[in-house]
């Protein structure tokens, strides 16, 4: 690969400062990790977005979560066709692999794929209606939770409700996977919603009784 290049020295420096310290005062738990493999006790769904970290936010340890990540943390329908889904692997390696006992989705606040998704629904992003989008035809998949907060006036209360929509949608399309639905039945594994919001560190779990979201 001619176009690769050498790491910025900044992340090498990051890298050695973390070899000598972290690692160094944890290697026996790094290498019971290398050796025992990884047993997560859940599998979380978040956003790309660089703000966004949920290691951070519950305080986990290396080993603790099975982190998938993608554009407004969304999950698609099941749709078995043989063509390439990266999220939809991910979940059915957590599920019948790993074995996670919580499936955690969870949103946040400022999202620009949930942001960009409502300018393409309400026609003010038809750059993201081209075929040759990748970020507008997976943004397709809120296109259900649009329709349900399209009615609200403000448009800032339109993009903070299609926030948690992202949340509930990818929940709704989670139940429509045969081997998550059959682990929810038995009591396997337990479906959970969040939001949190970047500024004020604040963060809300989806009440599915109500469909509302309220703080921890």
């Amino acid at each position: 690969m001619e176009h690769a290049r050498p790491l910025p020295s900044y992340l090498v420096k990051r890298y050695n400062g973390w070899k000598a310290t972290t690692f160094a005062e944890n290697q026996s738990w790094y290498r019971r990790l290398a050796e025992d493999g990884q047993h997560p006790r859940a599998m979380i769904i978040s956003c790309c977005d660089s703000r966004v970290n949920v290691s951070s936010i519950f305080g986990a340890d290396t080993g603790e979560f099975f982190i998938h990540r993608n554009i407004a943390n969304l999950v698609p329908p099941y749709k078995p066709d043989g063509d390439l889904h990266g999220t939809s692997a991910a979940i059915e390696y957590a599920v019948t692999a790993l074995k996670v006992a919580h499936l955690i989705v969870i949103g946040h606040s400022q999202c620009g794929g949930v942001a960009g998704c409502h300018a393409m629904c309400s026609g003010k992003a038809p750059e993201l209606e081209e075929k040759s989008s990748f970020v507008g035809r997976w943004m397709d998949i809120l296109r259900p939770g649009y329709e349900r907060v399209s009615e609200a006036a403000d448009v800032s209360d339109r993009v903070r409700a299609l926030e948690h929509e992202a949340v509930i949608v990818s929940l709704e399309n989670l139940m429509t996977f045969p081997f998550v639905k059959s682990a929810v039945e038995a009591e396997n594994i337990t479906l959970h919603g969040l939001w949190t919001d970047i500024g004020e560190g604040g963060l809300l779990q989806f009440q599915p009784r109500t469909r509302t979201f309220e703080a921890l």
